[in-house]
Parts: structure tokens; sequence; C-alpha cells
């Protein structure tokens, strides 16, 4: 998770913009990936430099790097946030065109520029429209600034027919000169007569499309044709409409003499089935192009499906490359449902659950932490956390002389710890024998109450990195008046930061409330102690960030704001107590 804060300078502050003040915004940190094609597959050294500009843009991981002789091209993934993916994809444009001269270009791929395409494609907590702005965005300042033509394809399109990429790229770079005088067919930014620095470049697509999955289905056979038939029955494609229906009947024809297909029951696939040394077993290999209308789960029970229909059992799969978090997320939580169990179990639990089922250990074991793109990026520019110490490091380090962690970091501990107990007593009622019928109304619960946990566990450290934050602020230098304006206006907001987080803790905590009374009220009897023992810890929680929020709402000389946050925290201790004492009377009923 990432927190995003967002400070309004605290000068000229009035009541209407104090609540943007403490505005905070929790979400998924969003992840692009860009996979650029350069038309240059031979010179290792061309293309060590190119992915140097890459690699030199911070919160950017470079994936692949995947040449080709033959073709004389080099696919290159990477991915990161929005902003630092475009800033990599332009400075490997910018040294593609000043490395690659297309003059002297020859290769048996298609190609029309030193970069011949680069996509954008959505990862996490990113839309696909989304992409196709920032595609565009890219494109017209690789234009303005590279003086590269550019034509937008796929999503990015800003005509219909060019969503098709062999549209913009008709003719390859020899028909550039007539492409470039025709206004119909000109590139979308950059457009103007060929000239000799086209010549030297080329033309780039810049577009947006989905991620592609590439996986392999493993069969209980060794026949090619029976791969080939599963997968004729499950690509979107399908199979030739033979005369007799026959399958060696002759394909048959419709009145422009295009062969008549008939459907696969999956949109958004391709697949066809083969035969693997390696394994010594057939498989159906398959890219899912449209995840989004054919998840990996889906796919997976529909090859069983149609295998079974042919006396064929799927004994797993293997995924080709990287996938994003939420295809296994999804999965895993796509396969509890069909058990009746709660989806509001921890992250890796869920994880296993889909390995499991999809059988990814089959032919050779399966780690997260090398296949999933959040994770690569997570262990990349993973920091030490106070979340992964065990208890007892966690114990030591908070009684040691230094002031942090402190009482805001235990307090939004505390609030997690009343979340998990909550969410626990959520599962157990979801799986209690003769409840069946409620298991999804427990699962919901269990769900939020995940949220909240995630939540307040982000905080744990966020707190103290807003210690951090003054700390650092106090050490500024304050030699010159500039100095020490500087330096005081950094400590105002660094202290207005501290004042935010356990206010927004206070928040998150109070959320356990509900989800305690409700499992007090609703959930499993025997484990009603737990909501109670839930409740006293979130009420703890709430009045200890609150301890916080006025201790460091002391240190801003903005009053009206310092009295603003010192207000909310207030409500939010009142309404705590309240909870409390109606929660407990529930819980002290039951006992």
């Amino acid at each position: 998770m990432q927190v995003y804060s967002f400070f309004i300078p605290l000068p000229h502050q009035t009541k209407n913009n104090l609540n943007l003040i403490i505005l905070k915004m929790t979400k998924n940190q969003q992840i692009v990936e860009c996979v650029p094609n350069f038309s240059e597959g031979r010179n290792m050294h061309v293309i060590k430099q190119i992915t140097d500009e890459i690699e030199r843009v911070k919160g950017v991981k470079l994936l692949d790097v995947d040449p080709g002789e033959a073709t004389n091209r080099t696919v290159v993934t990477f991915v990161g946030s929005p902003d630092n993916v475009l800033e990599a994809a332009f400075q490997a444009v910018k040294k593609a065109a000043q490395l690659i001269d297309m003059r002297n270009h020859h290769g048996a791929h298609p190609r029309m520029g030193a970069t011949d395409v680069c996509p954008l494609i959505p990862v996490a907590s990113i839309t696909l429209e989304e992409c196709a702005k920032l595609a565009q965005q890219l494109a017209e300042r690789i234009a303005n600034e590279l003086n590269v033509p550019c034509y937008c394809y796929e999503a990015a399109a800003r005509t219909p027919e060019r969503k098709n990429l062999a549209v913009c790229r008709a003719g390859e770079y020899e028909a550039l000169p007539e492409k470039m005088n025709d206004p119909a067919k000109a590139p979308d930014f950059g457009a103007r007569p060929f000239d000799e620095g086209v010549a030297r470049t080329g033309c780039t697509a810049v577009g947006a499309r989905d991620f592609l999955i590439a996986t392999n289905f493993n069969l209980n056979t060794t026949s090619t044709r029976r791969a080939n038939a599963i997968a004729f029955d499950v690509r979107e494609k399908g199979r030739p409409r033979r005369e007799g229906n026959s399958p060696v009947g002759k394909p048959m024809k419709d009145e422009h003499g295009k062969t008549i297909m008939i459907p696969g029951t999956l949109k958004g696939t391709k697949a066809i089935g083969w035969y693997i040394d390696e394994y010594a077993i057939a498989q159906v290999s398959m890219n899912i192009t449209d995840i989004n209308a054919t998840p990996l789960h889906v796919a997976f029970d529909e090859v069983c499906r149609c295998a079974q229909n042919r006396g064929i059992r799927v004994t797993g799969t293997e995924i080709v490359g990287l996938v994003p978090k939420r295809t296994l997320i999804d999965a895993g939580k796509y396969f509890l449902r069909k058990q009746n169990r709660s989806t509001g179990i921890p992250e890796e639990d869920i994880l296993t659950i889909a390995i499991k089922s999809l059988g990814l250990d089959d032919l050779k074991p399966f780690n997260p932490r090398e296949k999933v793109i959040e994770y690569l990026l997570e262990d990349d520019n993973k920091k030490a956390k106070l979340i992964d110490l065990t208890v007892k490091e966690f114990a030591d380090e908070t009684s040691r002389e230094s002031p942090a962690p402190g009482g805001g970091t235990i307090s939004a501990y505390m609030g997690a710890l009343g979340a998990t107990l909550g969410t626990m007593v959520a599962n157990l009622s979801s799986h209690k024998a003769g409840w069946d019928d409620r298991w999804e109304e427990f699962s919901n619960w269990a769900d939020k109450g995940q949220e909240i946990k995630v939540e307040l566990m982000h905080l744990v450290d966020e707190d103290t990195e807003a210690f951090n934050r003054i700390m650092a602020a106090f050490g500024l230098p304050k030699k010159t008046d500039e100095d020490k304006a500087a330096r005081s206006a950094a400590i105002q907001e660094a202290t207005l930061y501290a004042t935010q987080v356990p206010l927004h803790t206070m928040k998150a905590a109070y959320k356990v409330f509900e989800l305690c009374k409700a499992m007090a009220q609703e959930g499993n009897p025997n484990s009603v102690s737990d909501a109670g023992v839930g409740v006293l810890a979130a009420r703890a929680a709430v009045l200890g960030a609150g301890l916080n929020v006025k201790i460091n709402a002391s240190g801003l000389k903005n009053r009206e704001v310092a009295d603003q946050l010192v207000g909310e925290a207030n409500q939010l201790i009142d309404k705590a107590n309240q909870a409390e004492v109606e929660i407990m009377k529930i819980v002290e009923s039951k006992l």
C-alpha cells in the first residue's frame, strides 16, 4: 500500500479548506509495464547503451532484454510507476534515435523506426484508458522534443482504423516518404515532409494494450493432436467448420471465399497444442490477450472441462514470464468461493490456494517472488520495516532509548490487532458447522477486516517515518536568514504531517468497532470474547493516537489548523468511548 499526503501551504488557510489539510488517501501503487521494440538485435553494445538509459531512471525495474539476430530487433520489458516509466521510455527512445540509423537497417521483422513500437500496459491500480492517455502524452513529447514522428495505436489510437498496428506500419520504413506527405497517412504527432531526420530515425508507434499472459496447461497425454483439439475448443478463433461435421471433412467457405469458423469458448485467447520433449507431455499453449474478459482461472477451468470431455486431465499450469499480482489473487479468491470459504484471509494464504488450485508447482517449484511483478519491484526497493520484525524484535526495538517507534506506532499496531481479532471471528463464523448458508456474509466482513488491517499495518511504519521527518527538519542548516526560514517551514510541514498520521490512525482504528460489533452480535458465540478484546484494542488505538495528535498539534504555529485537527481527534475519542461501552455490553451479555 502507498499513502499519498496532500499538504496545503500553512499561510492563508481558511475554514473552507481546512478539511483538505488532513486529506490522506490510501491506495495501491500504480504500476505500468512498457515493452519497447528497438530496431537493433545484433550490436550488443548499442542495445546495452539503450537499456542503460532505462536503468538510470529510479523507480523502474528492467525485467527482460530479448535480442533477435534474424529479426535485427530487441524487445525490452520494464515496469514501474507511470511517471518513471514514461521518463525511462523517453530516454530509451532518445538514445535509440541517436544510435540507430534506419537507412542501414535490414531484418526479418516488420519495422518503421529506430524505436519501432512502444506500448504501455496496465499492471496494477491503473486502467487501460489511463495508459492510453499516458501513451498519447509520451508520443507528443517524443515528437516535440526528439523530432521523431509518432503514430498512436491500439487503445491509444486517435482514429479507429489506427487501433491496428499493421495500419500504422503499412509499407514499413520504405513507405514513409509517401506517407509523411499524405495528410491521411501522416503520423499523429510530428507530421512533416520526409526529411533527413525522419530518414535516420523513422517513425515510432506508441500505444496502450492490456497485459498479455502466456501460459501452458499441462496434460496427462503425449498426443499433440488431442492437445490441439482442446486448444481449438477454447481459443476465441475456434476451428474451421467442416463438411458433414467430420474432423476430416473439407473446410467450408462463405460467399466471399473465407473459411467459416466455429468460435471457441474463451474470448481474448489464442491457443495451440504441442508436445514438450523436456517434460514428455503435451500442453495447450495459450496467450490470454484480454485478462479482463478471460482471467487465468477462468481459462484453467474451461481447459479442464474441455480436456475432461476428451478423456484427458489437466495436471497443472505453467506461467511463462511474469504476471500481475491480481491474476493470482483473483484466482485464489475464485477457488475459495467455489469451496464456500472466506476470502478474507492473508494474501499469502490466498496465493497458496491459487498455486495449488492451478497446479503452478506441477512441473517445478513456483515462487511468487520470482513471477509476480509487484513482488519483484517490492524486493528491489525494499527497506527495513517495523512490521517485518518478529514480535520479540518489535518489543525490544520499542523498549530502547530511541524515541521511535513510540506511542503513535504502537497505537497503529493495537488497531491492527483489533482488526485481526474481528477478522478471525468472521473467518471462524464463515467456517462454522451448520452455518454454511452464511459463509459469504462473514467472508465479506473478513474482507473488510483485512483491508483495515493492511491500512493500519502501513501506519505502523508511517508514524515512525513522520517522526523521522521532524528530526530531519530540525537537522537542517540555520546559518543564514534564508536557511532559518527554510528550516522553519520544513519543521512546520513535518509537524503537520506528524499530526495528520495519527489522525489517520484514529480514523482507521475506529472502523474496527463496526467489524467487532457485527461479530459480537452475529458471529460465532464461542469467539465473542475475541471480538471484545478487538474492541478494547481499537479503543486503545484511537485514544493513543489521539494523544499523538494533540502533542504534535501543539507544535503548529497555525493555531486554526491545530485546533481543527485536535477537534477532530476529540470527536473520534468520544465516539470510540461510546462504541466501546455499547459493544462491551453486547459481549458481556453473551459470556
